[in-house]
């Protein structure tokens, strides 16, 4: 169970913070079933009403600093999250961005990095569901490690390569 002032992941709406929980007062929901009321940090987009005892909506906790630290420093170690055939690999980034498992978005995040480089060495233009899984990776990595790192969202990506140039650095010294 979460509490208010909690921040958690919460399915497709990114970073949420539980405003308060308890049964809803609509006419058209059952009074005796419990809800979170989350508000999305990084969208104006209003409330968000989720079942406590939910099993379709994936909540989490947002990682802490000490997770967040070690989720970068292991990032260049990470494999790529490719499939050759482009339906497939829809898929497979839909349900990677689904599961709320940040590795995953870091995965998509790399992979798609690396074929944007890719495409446009040789003069291609970024597919438009590229681009749209990039963002939405970045936007929920990013996300979830301001709220753990107590920074701004527009600073973690600048963070995360200075982080990860100075390991470099050090790992020479």
């Amino acid at each position: 169970m979460f509490e208010t002032g909690n921040y958690v992941v919460c399915g497709q709406h990114g970073v949420c913070r539980v405003e308060c929980m308890g049964p809803l007062k609509l006419t058209e929901v059952s009074g005796d079933r419990i809800y979170y009321t989350l508000s999305q940090v990084y969208s104006q987009s209003g409330v968000i009403y989720v079942p406590a005892d939910s099993d379709k909506i994936i909540m989490r906790p947002v990682i802490s600093r000490e997770e967040a630290g070690r989720l970068i420093d292991e990032m260049e170690d990470m494999d790529m999250l490719w499939v050759e055939n482009e339906k497939k690999r829809e898929d497979v980034f839909k349900q990677a961005l689904r599961s709320c498992d940040i590795r995953e978005w870091v995965r998509i995040i790399k992979t798609l990095y690396a074929r944007k480089q890719e495409r446009l060495a040789r003069g291609k233009k970024v597919t438009a569901s590229d681009e749209r899984f990039l963002h939405a990776a970045e936007e929920n990595l990013y996300g979830e490690l301001a709220v753990s790192l107590g920074k701004k969202k527009e600073e973690i990506e600048e963070y995360i390569i200075n982080r990860i140039e100075k390991r470099k650095v050090d790992a020479v010294s």
